[in-house]
C-alpha cells in the first residue's frame, strides 16, 4: 500500500480520534473477500454533530453521502466500530448488481431495486469502479420449478425489470453451454461490481464534502436528552441532533441501547462459498441461479462470476453462532444466547428444521454441496471446488418466527432505525440512503 498520509502528532490537549482516510491509496485484490487496506491519521474531531450515522457499511455510508449532499454543510459523522469501513456484509458478498425479479410487487425491495441498479451502474461508471452488466439465467431443472420461474417472470415484469425473456434448453445452452435445464429466465440487466470499492468511494466523497468517517468508534451507551442524543463511544462522548442506526448485524442492539422497543431480533446466517479452480472456470460464463424456494429470503446455491475474474459457487445459509462468525468454528456466548432465548427463533426452527438440517449437511459435506451445484452444471466435480470466503447475513426475525423479507426502517423521534436491509441493499444503497434522509424531515 502507498503510505501517503503520515501519522500527525497530537496537538495540545484537544480530543483526538482516528479518521478513516481512503484517498490516494493502492487497493488490494478483493477476491475471496479480502478486505481493502487504508491509511489512518489522527486529527481533532467535533463532539457535536447535526447528524450521526451509526455503522460504516454500504447503507450507512450511502445514507451519510445523501445526507451531506442534501443539507451541506451539515456537521455529519459516520461511526464505525471496526478499523475500516465495509468490514462485514458490505465486504463479504458476491458483488451482484441485482435486477429486481425476486421481490413482491409493492415492497420496498421492488420499489428500490430497479432504480437502485441503474444508479449503481451510473455511480460505478462515473467513479471508474469496475463493473459489468453481464446478465444471468435463472434455471428450472424440473417441471415442479417451472411455475416458480413463471412467477419470477411475472414479478420482474410488474417491477419494471427490462429485457426479461423466457428461454428453452437450446437457448440456455447457447448462453451457458455447460448448464442443463428444461427452461430458464434470462435477465440481461444483472451486473457485477465490487461493493467494497463502492463503499470506500462513498466514504471518500463524504470526507471531501466535509463529513467525518470515524473508525474504531463503537457505541456503548445512548442517552436521549431534550433536543439531542448523546452517544458514549470507545472514543468518547458524541452529541447529535439526529441519529440514523445503520449498524447491520448489531442494529437491534443499537435500537435497545436507545431505549426503543422492538419485536425483532437479528439472527445471523452464514453463507459459505467455494471457488471454481482456474482450469474449470470455462464451465460458467456469467451468473447461473436456481429457482429459489419462495419460503425463504435466500436464493439458493448458485454460480457467480466475480468482477475480479474468478467464479464462485454458493452460498448456503446456515445459522451462525456468532454475529460476525465467518468460520464454522466461530462462537460467541452472548450472540448464541440472544438467539436461543428469542421465542421467534424456536418457532422458526420448528417450521423449517428440515431445511436447516439440509443446509448444515451441505456445509459439513462438500460432496453434498457439489450435488446441489450439479443440478445446474452437471459437469462440476468436488475436485473443481476450493474453499473460498463466507459472509454473514443480518436477518431480522420476528417473535412469530417469520423471516422478514422486506426492508424495515422505523423512526423513533430523533432516531431512525434501519432494522432489516438485506440483499439487494447494496445494489439499491443510493436510493435507500435518499429515502432514509427524506424520513428525517417527514
Amino acid at each position: 500500500m502507498n503510505i501517503l498520509d503520515a501519522i500527525h502528532p497530537l496537538q495540545s490537549t484537544s480530543q483526538f480520534n482516528l479518521i478513516f482516510r481512503i484517498s490516494d491509496f493502492e487497493m488490494q485484490d478483493s477476491s475471496n473477500f479480502k478486505i481493502y487496506s487504508a491509511c489512518c491519521f489522527t486529527r481533532m474531531i467535533d463532539s457535536q454533530f447535526d447528524l450521526v450515522i451509526v455503522g460504516g457499511g454500504i447503507v450507512g455510508l450511502a445514507t451519510a453521502l445523501q445526507g451531506i449532499r442534501k443539507q451541506p454543510p451539515a456537521r455529519l459523522a459516520v461511526l464505525e466500530k471496526e478499523a475500516a469501513v465495509a468490514r462485514h456484509q458490505s465486504g463479504h458478498n458476491s458483488g451482484v448488481i441485482h435486477s429486481g425479479i425476486y421481490y413482491k410487487t409493492g415492497s420496498l425491495k421492488a420499489k428500490n431495486c430497479v432504480s437502485g441498479a441503474a444508479r449503481m451502474v451510473e455511480f460505478c461508471r462515473e467513479h471508474s469502479i469496475p463493473f459489468e452488466v453481464c446478465g444471468k439465467v435463472v434455471v428450472a431443472t424440473n417441471e415442479a420449478e417451472r411455475a416458480g420461474l413463471g412467477e419470477l417472470m411475472r414479478r420482474g415484469t410488474a417491477n419494471g425489470v427490462p429485457g426479461l425473456c423466457m428461454i428453452g434448453p437450446e437457448q440456455l445452452r447457447e448462453m451457458e453451454p455447460h448448464c442443463t435445464g428444461i427452461a430458464a429466465l434470462h435477465v440481461p440487466g444483472t451486473g457485477i461490481t465490487d461493493y467494497s470499492r463502492v463503499a470506500l468511494k462513498y466514504a471518500e466523497l463524504i470526507q471531501q464534502s466535509g463529513g467525518q468517517v470515524l473508525i474504531n468508534c463503537e457505541v456503548r451507551r445512548i442517552a436521549k436528552r431534550a433536543g439531542e442524543v448523546v452517544l458514549e463511544t470507545t472514543r468518547g462522548a458524541i452529541k447529535a441532533s439526529r441519529i440514523i442506526n445503520c449498524a447491520g448485524l448489531h442494529s437491534d442492539r443499537i435500537m435497545r441501547l436507545a431505549g426503543d422497543e422492538s419485536t425483532l431480533r437479528i439472527v445471523p446466517f452464514r453463507g459459505e462459498y467455494y471457488e471454481i479452480v482456474p482450469a474449470r472456470r470455462h464451465l460458467v460464463r456469467n451468473l447461473i441461479y436456481p429457482v429459489a424456494d419462495p419460503r425463504f429470503p435466500f436464493l439458493g446455491v448458485h454460480f457467480t462470476r466475480r468482477i475480479s475474474g474468478g467464479i464462485e459457487a454458493g452460498p448456503n445459509a446456515v445459522l451462525a453462532l456468532k454475529r460476525e462468525g465467518y468460520r464454522k468454528t466461530d462462537f460467541n456466548v452472548r450472540d448464541a444466547i440472544e438467539t436461543a432465548v428469542f421465542p421467534g427463533f424456536w418457532r422458526m426452527a420448528v417450521k423449517y428444521w428440515r431445511s436447516g438440517v439440509g443446509e448444515y449437511y451441505r456445509s459439513l459435506r462438500k460432496q453434498a454441496f457439489t450435488r446441489a451445484l450439479q443440478k445446474l452444471v452437471p459437469e462440476i466435480q468436488s475436485s473443481d471446488l476450493e474453499p473460498a470466503g463466507a459472509g454473514v447475513r443480518a436477518q431480522a426475525l420476528d417473535r412469530s418466527g417469520r423471516l422478514l423479507d422486506d426492508f424495515v426502517i422505523v423512526r423513533s423521534n430523533e432516531i431512525i432505525h434501519v432494522c432489516n436491509v438485506p440483499s439487494p441493499a447494496a445494489t439499491a444503497s443510493l436510493v435507500i440512503g435518499e429515502q432514509i434522509v427524506e424520513m428525517l424531515d417527514a
